[in-house]
C-alpha cells in the first residue's frame, strides 16, 4: 500500500508499546503527540490515521478527537487501544490483550487505510465531487449483521443487535455459510453453542476466503486467542452491550467501504447504477425496460417482470431486498428500487412459470432478515406478469400493479 501520510499516535505516555510496533521494520512513519495537542496535531500533521491510547484519556478528550477526525476528507481512521465504553461511533476499538500479537494492530491499521484509499479514489473520480462520509452510514438503515449461535445469550444478542442493525440469524455454521454465500453481510457475531474445534474451522475458512477476510468478526468465546489472519476480529465476552459497542464501529467502516465500492461501479456505469443498492437508477430502468420490450417483440422470445412490495412502515426492508436481488439475480436481468417502496425486476427470456420460480427463490432469502422489532421482516409481497404480444411498457406495468392490488385486497 502506498503511504498516504504519517500515523499520529496520541498518548500521555512518551512511548506506548503499539507505537514501537509501528516502527518495527519502518512500517509507517510515526508522529507522537499528547492529548492536549491532539486536535491541533491532526490539523498540522495531516495524518493518514490516528492511533489513540485511550487508557490515559478522558471521555471528553476522545470525543473531541473523534469529532475532529470525522470532519476530515478523505476518511481518517481513528483507532483507540482498549477504549472505555461508551465511545464515539467513529472510534474503532482495538482490544489489546496481555502478550497479544503486535501484528494484529498492523493488520487492523492496514484494513482501515485501505478504506481511506478507496474513499480518496471515489472523491477523485466523482465530478462534480459529491460529499461522502462515514457519518452518512446509519447502521439501522444500511448494515446487515450475521448472528450465529444457539446458547442462552443468543436472544439478548439478537435484540441488542436488532435495535441497531439488520440481523440475519443462524443456529448452525452450515446455515451461516449459506447466508454468507447468497447475501451482503457487513459483520459477524459468533456466539456460544459451538466447540473450539468448530469455531477454529469456521474462522480458518473465513481467513482463506478473500470475500470474507476483512469482515468485522466478534467472537464471544473468551478462551479463544485472536491469532487468525482476520484484521477485524475481536474476542469479547457474551455481554450484549459489549458486543454491540465493539462491533458497530467496525461494521460501519465495512459498510462505508462497500458503499464506496458500489459508487465506483456506478461511476464506471456512467451513473446508471444506484450506488446504494447496486441496481439501476429508476430513470435508467425505465429506458432499459422499454428497450427490452421492444427488442423482445421484434426478435421473439419471452420476458417477465416481478414486483417485490415491501412493508412501507419498514423502509429498510426495501433496501435490504434490493441488495439481495442485486447480488443474486442473473446477469441478463435488471431491476430498480422505486419510490413507492417496491423493487421491480425484469427477467429476460423467462416465461411466467420460470419468473415465478426465480422470484420465489429471491423472496426466500429475504425471509430471514429482521429489522428493529423482532417481528419486522423483509419478506415482500410478490406479483409477476409476463409480456403479451400487444403489450407496451406502460400496459405491462399497469397489469403488474393491478395484480398487486388484487393480491393485497
Amino acid at each position: 500500500m502506498s503511504q498516504q501520510g504519517p500515523i499520529l499516535v496520541v498518548s500521555a505516555a512518551r512511548r506506548p508499546s503499539f507505537a514501537t510496533t509501528l516502527d518495527i521494520g519502518r512500517l509507517f512513519p510515526v508522529v507522537e503527540t499528547e492529548w492536549a495537542d491532539a486536535v491541533q496535531a491532526v490539523e498540522q500533521v495531516q495524518p493518514a490515521a490516528v492511533l489513540a491510547s485511550s487508557a490515559d484519556a478522558d471521555a471528553a478528550g476522545l470525543a473531541q478527537l473523534a469529532e475532529c477526525a470525522a470532519a476530515r476528507q478523505p476518511y481518517l481512521p481513528l483507532i483507540a487501544v482498549n477504549p472505555d465504553r461508551p465511545h464515539p461511533d467513529n472510534v474503532i476499538p482495538f482490544l489489546q490483550t496481555q502478550g497479544g500479537s503486535p501484528d494484529r494492530l498492523v493488520a487492523r491499521l492496514r484494513a482501515a487505510l485501505r478504506v481511506r484509499s478507496l474513499h480518496a479514489t471515489v472523491m477523485r473520480r466523482l465530478v462534480p465531487s459529491t460529499p461522502m462520509a462515514l457519518s452518512q452510514i446509519d447502521p439501522a438503515r444500511d448494515t446487515t449483521m450475521l448472528l450465529i449461535g444457539r446458547g442462552s445469550a443468543y436472544p439478548a444478542l439478537s435484540v441488542a443487535l436488532g435495535e441497531r442493525t439488520g440481523v440475519v440469524g443462524a443456529l448452525s455454521i452450515e446455515a451461516a455459510a449459506k447466508h454468507l454465500n447468497v447475501r451482503d453481510i457487513d459483520g459477524i457475531v459468533l456466539g456460544e453453542g459451538f466447540s473450539p474445534r468448530v469455531i477454529d474451522a469456521f474462522l480458518t475458512v473465513l481467513t482463506e476466503d478473500a470475500r470474507f477476510r476483512n469482515l468485522p468478526i466478534i467472537v464471544t468465546a473468551c478462551d479463544l486467542a485472536p491469532t487468525y489472519d482476520l484484521p477485524n476480529l475481536e474476542v469479547v465476552s457474551d455481554a450484549a452491550a459489549e458486543v454491540v459497542a465493539t462491533a458497530l464501529p467496525l461494521v460501519r467502516q465495512h459498510t462505508f467501504e462497500a458503499l464506496l465500492s458500489r459508487t465506483l461501479k456506478a461511476i464506471d456505469a456512467d451513473g446508471l447504477i444506484d450506488a446504494r443498492t447496486g441496481l439501476l437508477t429508476p430513470e435508467a430502468f425505465e429506458r432499459d425496460f422499454a428497450s427490452a420490450i421492444y427488442q423482445t417483440q421484434q426478435r421473439g422470445g419471452g420476458l417477465s417482470v416481478a414486483r417485490f412490495a415491501f412493508d412501507p412502515e419498514h423502509p429498510r426492508a426495501q433496501f435490504d431486498g434490493a441488495r439481495i436481488i442485486s447480488r443474486l439475480m442473473r446477469q441478463m436481468d435488471f431491476g430498480a428500487a422505486l419510490e413507492d417502496g417496491s423493487v421491480v425486476v425484469v427477467f429476460a427470456e423467462a416465461d411466467l412459470k420460470s419468473a415465478h420460480s426465480i422470484a420465489r427463490r429471491l423472496s426466500s432469502v429475504m425471509r430471514h432478515t429482521s429489522h428493529g422489532h423482532r417481528d419486522a421482516r423483509s419478506e415482500p409481497a410478490v406479483t409477476v406478469a409476463a409480456l403479451m404480444p400487444n403489450d407496451s411498457a406502460k400496459s405491462l406495468r399497469s397489469r403488474l400493479q393491478e395484480d398487486a392490488h388484487r393480491a393485497a385486497s
